[in-house]
């Protein structure tokens, strides 16, 4: 770990991805978007593959999506998954198939990282970058490959780059991640949403207020027709395009010593028993996030509880910022 005396705050980019077959079953009870731990333990793996030696390190990951594209097949309003039957069993039998969801991905990566002096040069910077993004495009995210960008998909060819952290930089990199969404997380809704039910149910948990955010409800209202039996139907409004994410996971055993669980994957690391922990996260525009920070995710784990959580500093703005042609208009013209 770099000391603090020599530590200087960064931006390092990986724009536009493609991520080829990434797991898009991100817990027992959602599907689509990989979970945030994915990208936070590409972000572990990442700087464990750089070592000490690259001189940077990792606090924090920013995702912006700019394509999806699930690997299913649609009959009305059914999806399932496209799957992959496996080779035969040694007595000839057909094995069973395990049902793995996959989707393709474009994605750009902010991470904060922290610099160490000598990387403080401009082109030293850039050398750095350019190593990392070789490095990447021979792992591994959410489970997919990361594959080189498509002939003629870009006039000029995305490239990495480590950035100093301030305001003007953050202006003209957000333009260059457009069009795109970026995810943020809104636990202030839940909470909102449960104080909501509660005054109607007080018997309501925080489930029934994640299950009421995460789905379209349609609520009817009688009409002013002279019919009785005149309703109007309508889908509850919400603030934005929310989605529900697990955002971790909650100890449910107490840690085993290491090669006391048979059928783990590493019996040389201690082993817990955990259950996945689930939030309400929401897609948002990054040109309109104004401090790097609301962006990043972070890692939080609580040894007393047993909790590992991914934790966002997103605010929304209280009241919606005015028009100004002289900043805005400049802000989209690189």
């Amino acid at each position: 770990m770099l000391t603090e005396q020599n530590d200087a705050q960064a931006l390092l980019v990986l724009p536009r991805l493609r991520v080829q077959n990434a797991n898009a079953i991100s817990s027992p009870m959602t599907w689509g978007f990989p979970a945030i731990t994915a990208f936070t333990g590409f972000m572990t793996a990442l700087e464990r593959k750089l070592g000490r030696a690259a001189g940077l390190s990792f606090h924090g990951v920013g995702v912006i999506c700019h394509g999806f594209e699930p690997q299913v097949a649609n009959s009305g309003y059914t999806r399932s998954f496209n799957l992959t039957r496996n080779p035969v069993l040694q007595d000839g039998s057909t094995a069973a198939i395990v049902e793995e969801g996959r989707v393709h991905l474009d994605v750009t990566l902010v991470f904060d990282v922290r610099l160490d002096s000598a990387l403080i040069a401009e082109n030293e910077r850039r050398r750095l970058a350019a190593e990392i993004h070789a490095q990447v495009a021979g792992m591994r995210l959410a489970g997919g490959s990361v594959m080189p960008p498509l002939a003629g998909a870009f006039q000029r060819t995305p490239r990495a780059q480590l950035v100093t952290q301030h305001p003007p930089h953050l202006r003209r990199l957000s333009r260059r991640w457009l069009p795109g969404f970026a995810l943020v997380s809104r636990d202030d809704l839940l909470q909102t949403r449960l104080a909501e039910l509660q005054t109607q149910q007080p018997e309501a948990t925080v489930l029934d207020a994640w299950l009421d955010l995460s789905r379209l409800n349609y609520r009817a209202s009688p009409t002013t027709s002279a019919e009785a039996d005149q309703v109007t139907w309508a889908i509850d409004k919400r603030e934005g395009w929310l989605v529900p994410i697990p955002v971790g996971f909650a100890a449910l055993s107490a840690l085993h010593p290491s090669g006391t669980v048979a059928g783990v994957r590493d019996a040389s690391v201690p082993f817990q028993f955990v259950e996945c922990v689930y939030s309400i996260g929401q897609w948002i525009s990054p040109h309109r996030i104004q401090d790097i920070d609301r962006l990043m995710w972070r890692t939080r784990f609580d040894d007393t509880t047993g909790l590992y959580r991914c934790v966002n500093a997103y605010q929304p703005p209280s009241t919606p910022a005015a028009y100004n042609p002289e900043t805005d208009l400049d802000s989209y013209i690189d």
